[in-house]
């Protein structure tokens, strides 16, 4: 029996691969990828995706790309700086173009970065609407508060329990990905 090489792929809540967020879906891609996985970056400035309900948006190429994708990945690795206490709209019209088609029954790694102190809401608010689509988001979930100190000119997290949390996290994504499929 062959089995089939785990797909994850990586989502931004922010249009720059170098945002804060970008950053942070990069350094989990890489210790997915040292895991074994296929990565994938989905980069929101070369692919933008319309906002649901523009004239023309159902049958954009890059929102049927972007579908097609999510139909073929295993699992997906999140994160979303925090606006006004939520999830950016960006991240917002992303989740908007996934249906239970897509995304039921996968599962998903979140994570958020804001500028202060941290907290839950931006990754409370994904996993309920990751609910809503009858993903499964794993228990473990990464904030990073003051953001803008937080990486190193590497793209490396300066504060080593941040960087076990979410080696815990990628690898919990791993897990249940492969007891699921």
């Amino acid at each position: 029996m062959t089995v089939k090489k785990m797909k994850v792929l990586g989502l931004s809540g922010e249009y720059r691969r170098t945002s804060k967020s970008g950053m942070l879906i990069a350094r989990a891609l890489a210790l997915a990828e040292e895991q074994g996985a296929d990565i994938m970056f989905w980069d929101l400035a070369e692919k933008p995706l319309p906002l649901v309900g523009e004239d023309g948006c159902w049958n954009h190429p890059n929102v049927q790309e972007f579908q097609n994708l999510l139909l073929e990945t295993d699992a997906f690795l999140v994160a979303s700086p925090e606006y006004h206490g939520t999830m950016s709209g960006v991240m917002k019209n992303t989740f908007d173009w996934m249906y239970d088609k897509h995304v039921g029954g996968k599962v998903f790694g979140l994570m958020s970065t804001l500028g202060g102190v941290t907290n839950s809401n931006t990754l409370n608010h994904m996993r309920i609407t990751l609910r809503w689509l009858h993903a499964w988001p794993v228990p473990e979930q990464l904030a990073v508060g003051y953001v803008k100190e937080a990486f190193n000119e590497q793209g490396l997290l300066n504060d080593e329990g941040l960087q076990l949390r979410l080696n815990a996290l990628v690898r919990s994504v791993l897990e249940a990905s492969e007891k699921l499929r």
